[in-house]
């Protein structure tokens, strides 16, 4: 068992002094931030080495471990949810791991070839993820190129959720952003689970195979030994079982890593060919289980890091794009019994089709990818991504939809592909700068008492509203000024023709009198 020293979390500064090889656990409560900092010796944060002296942020909800080989004394400042040293770690064997893999890229590139293939998987919530990030880590470390392939859809850690990704990593993660996304490939599959539909799931896992085995023969010899390592999700029995193995064999793993399953590591040495190398892994016991609530709120903050970052804070930008500019589709039809297919069509072909969408309320706080794709002449179901944008409101009137975006217009492309994956108002930041005008609109909507009240940003959707209302009232405003104006025209009028008709009279009259004086 574990050896724990269990910590009382004090909102104020601890220390702790670790032994080698021991590591500090530690959860940061809700709507809590916890700094960690390295007083002395050395650490690392799965695997990301620690600069001595200097603050590292941890947020909400994250679960972390600070390891040390040698020893160190780190200082924490916050409230964590808990706090511990662990004195039986994985670490040892996870750097045995991380020598079998280095000794693999080191043949391979004697004999330029492709370097090791490491599959990762296991049920939900046992440390995949921190298992491909420590191993990464350690590989460039050792000034290695590998690609991180990410085939989790419900919690992607290269893309946001819905989706599945490659990326080449040459650089140690940040330890509190994790990896540099900026050059990624991404593919559109839309749901937050392989089961809603796995045949579209396993084609995007082929094309992504096959794109990374097509551009491992145009890199560097180095970077081509490198190898690639592939994070799955913890979907693991039935159809997700078969996804594992269809992975596997469609990246062609010659190293599989199951943590903590040992039915799902007999199952694979059964049904995999004997050239692969399955290794049983051991949980960490500082692995924590996620409820439904957490999962959910893990997969916003994804969503909510891509448009608004995560330590630089961005500012999206929103505009209004016309229906006329936008293609908007969705993979996969329903499914139909054999004898209402047409001739020559399976049931299975429906799954993977693109079915237009209409433009209208069903797109409101939907996450669209856009696609690289120019008309829909070319795979669009297979075609990487460019990004995404959030619609954040509809106007049937204009014709047009609000889109929130991380570059300003105009849209690289106008295919538009959608899922169930969504950003609520609730969840959207604010991060539009008023103006001075727009801060006395607010106050004349009544939104904020007075302009010194009115914040540095307001959600961009709120200005939008306030907008439109503003426009409202000076549409009706204007009306009553010019209906106002022409009674006022027609009283004038009147007023001047009875005075033209009085003049009229007593010019009529003065005649008279003088014709009367003759």
């Amino acid at each position: 068992m574990t050896e724990e020293t269990e910590v009382t979390a004090e909102p104020d500064a601890q220390e702790f002094k670790l032994e080698e090889q021991t590591e500090l656990r530690f959860e940061v409560e809700a709507n809590c931030k916890v700094v960690i900092e390295l007083k002395s010796g050395t650490a690392e944060i799965f695997g990301t080495e620690l600069v001595k002296n200097k603050k590292f942020n941890f947020s909400s909800g994250e679960k972390v471990a600070v390891f040390t080989w040698h020893g160190c004394t780190l200082e924490l400042l916050g409230k964590p949810e808990v706090s511990y040293i662990a004195k039986e770690t994985p670490m040892v064997f996870y750097a045995n791991l991380h020598g079998v893999l280095e000794h693999m890229r080191e043949k391979a590139e004697k004999e330029d070839s492709k370097g090791p293939i490491v599959l990762i998987t296991g049920p939900a919530d046992v440390g995949k993820t921190t298992l491909c990030r420590i191993l990464l880590n350690y590989a460039v470390r050792l000034n290695h190129r590998p690609v991180f392939v990410d085939l989790d859809v419900e919690l992607s850690s290269v893309s946001i959720p819905g989706t599945i990704a490659a990326l080449p990593v040459e650089r140690v993660a940040d330890v509190e952003e994790g990896f540099s996304s900026t050059a990624p490939l991404v593919l559109h599959y839309g749901h937050k689970s392989p089961a809603t539909n796995i045949m579209l799931y396993n084609t995007l896992v082929s094309k992504l195979a096959a794109v990374i085995d097509s551009r491992s023969s145009d890199i560097n010899k180095k970077a081509r030994a490198s190898g690639c390592v592939i994070n799955t999700g913890g979907w693991v029995k039935n159809e997700g079982y078969l996804s594992i193995k269809h992975a596997a064999k469609t990246f062609e793993a010659n190293l599989i890593l199951v943590i903590d399953q040992e039915r799902l590591y007999n199952e694979l040495v059964r049904d995999l060919a004997t050239d692969i190398n399955i290794v049983f892994v051991p949980k960490s016991g500082g692995v924590v289980e996620r409820s439904q609530h957490a999962r959910a709120e893990a997969q916003d903050s994804r969503i909510r890091q891509y448009f608004y970052g995560l330590k630089t804070h961005l500012y999206p930008h929103s505009f209004d794009v016309k229906f006329s500019d936008m293609k908007v589709y969705k993979i996969g039809a329903p499914s139909l019994p054999d004898s209402c297919m047409p001739l020559g069509m399976k049931p299975e072909d429906n799954r993977t089709k693109l079915v237009p969408v209409q433009n209208g309320q069903n797109l409101l706080h939907h996450i669209l990818s856009i696609s690289y794709a120019d008309n829909l002449e070319e795979e669009v179901v297979s075609t990487n991504v460019v990004g995404f944008v959030c619609v954040t409101n509809i106007n049937a009137e204009r014709q047009s939809v609000t889109m929130l975006s991380p570059q300003p217009r105009p849209l690289p492309k106008t295919i538009f592909l959608i899922g169930d994956v969504h950003l609520d108002d609730d969840k959207r930041e604010a991060t539009h700068r008023p103006n001075l005008l727009e801060k006395y609109l607010l106050v004349w909507m009544k939104k904020y008492p007075s302009v010194a009240e009115v914040p540095k940003y307001v959600k961009p959707d709120l200005m939008e509203k306030v907008r439109n209302k503003t426009r409202i009232k000076l549409n009706i405003y204007f009306c009553i000024v010019t209906a106002f104006v022409c009674l006022l025209m027609v009283y004038s009028g009147k007023k001047a023709a009875e005075r033209g008709e009085s003049v009229r009279k007593m010019n009529v009259q003065w005649h008279e009198e003088q014709n009367a004086k003759k």
